[in-house]
């Protein structure tokens, strides 16, 4: 029982990933469709995006409402290399119908792998980077910073859209085949499989470094800015690097988490950096139990799997209303989410209960 409590979190994570790594075992079997491990691919990588989200919003206190930027940064880059690999290095359809002549300078970066993931890492950093050296130095702080980083996503939004040669506008990067090819069809599953195990890895590696993290005494001073900020500051500590340096690196596994993503979904377009897409983030994050990083997994993968199963049929226009519901009914009443129900109020009922029987 002491080994469960103490290692409670991995445990469930190993539990988790033992289930997601017998997927395409099913698939190859024929008990689950190739649709399904395609979905699951993209859970991976929204469960990187609530882990960095969880860093910041529930470890350091920093309530983040534009993290679709940086997922979408990433993915953008992703989905520029793997458009370019189809047009051989040459300019794209939109980009003829635009009036562009050659390929931009923008676009050159991707026109090798190597390059591709150096821009994915690099472009989140130093964008977060700057975007948090100013905000945090001038302490910017609450609901001022979540109002920020919400005005920026949007205005990153809009020029993503008033872009259109460049980004095609609201119709986004589409129709790509993932970085081994296609994913569809039973000739495909191959690549599907090998994919999806590349991302379950990425999952474990950044799991497992945040993990980390948390558990120096770097992630107790994250804890202690999250708690009192002002004392924290007073203590002797940079509190605006440490926030700073924690924001960059949330920015980083959401970048990751896009170029992930666009690989099983094969487009991307400005609405995944859209300010609706960057709340539905946090309530992944709220849902499952901020501060805990496995919550953020288990709050990645439900209300994404209550998506996949409700927006389709007669529950296709209500779905949302539900989901936006047991986000406020989790806030009000259950501020640990679902780990907190598990962790502390079930035992606290049992425990209460068994002092009246006692009584």
């Amino acid at each position: 029982m002491k080994v469960l409590k103490k290692n409670g979190y991995n445990i469930c994570f190993t539990l988790i990933v033992i289930a997601l790594a017998v997927m395409p075992l099913l698939l190859m079997n024929g008990f689950v469709k190739s649709t399904t491990v395609l979905f699951l691919g993209k859970c991976i990588a929204f469960a990187i995006v609530a882990i960095g989200l969880d860093l910041i919003w529930g470890y350091t206190g920093i309530l983040s409402l534009g993290h679709g930027l940086y997922f979408c940064l990433g993915a953008y880059g992703m989905g520029m290399y793997l458009k370019l690999v189809q047009t051989n290095g040459n300019i794209t359809d939109f980009m003829q119908v635009g009036g562009l002549k050659k390929l931009p300078l923008i676009w050159r970066p991707f026109l090798s792998l190597p390059g591709t993931f150096i821009m994915i890492i690099v472009v989140p950093l130093a964008v977060s980077g700057l975007i948090g050296y100013f905000i945090f130095k001038n302490r910017v702080k609450g609901v001022y910073f979540s109002i920020i980083s919400q005005a920026l996503t949007w205005a990153a939004y809009s020029i993503f859209i008033a872009l259109s040669p460049y980004t095609n506008g609201n119709v986004g990067i589409s129709q790509i085949q993932s970085i081994l090819g296609s994913l569809r069809g039973p000739r495909n599953e191959g690549n599907l499989i090998t994919l999806f195990y590349v991302a379950l890895v990425f999952l474990i590696v950044i799991y497992a470094l945040s993990y980390a993290l948390v558990h120096t005494k770097f992630g107790k001073l994250l804890v202690a800015i999250r708690d009192g900020e002002n004392r924290t500051y007073f203590s002797g500590y940079c509190v605006s690097t440490f926030k700073n340096f924690i924001y960059v690196v949330s920015a980083i596994f959401a970048a990751i988490a896009g170029a992930l993503f666009v690989n099983f979904n094969g487009s991307i377009t400005p609405t995944q950096m859209s300010i609706t897409y960057s709340i539905t983030m946090v309530i992944w994050v709220a849902i499952g139990g901020r501060g805990t990083l496995i919550g953020a997994v288990i709050g990645a993968f439900l209300i994404n799997l209550c998506e996949y199963n409700l927006s389709s049929g007669e529950m296709a226009e209500s779905w949302q209303y539900i989901i936006g519901l047991l986000f406020v009914i989790t806030i009000l009443f259950f501020k640990g989410g679902i780990v907190g129900i598990v962790k502390d109020q079930i035992p606290a009922f049992i425990a209460k209960k068994k002092a009246k029987k006692e009584a």
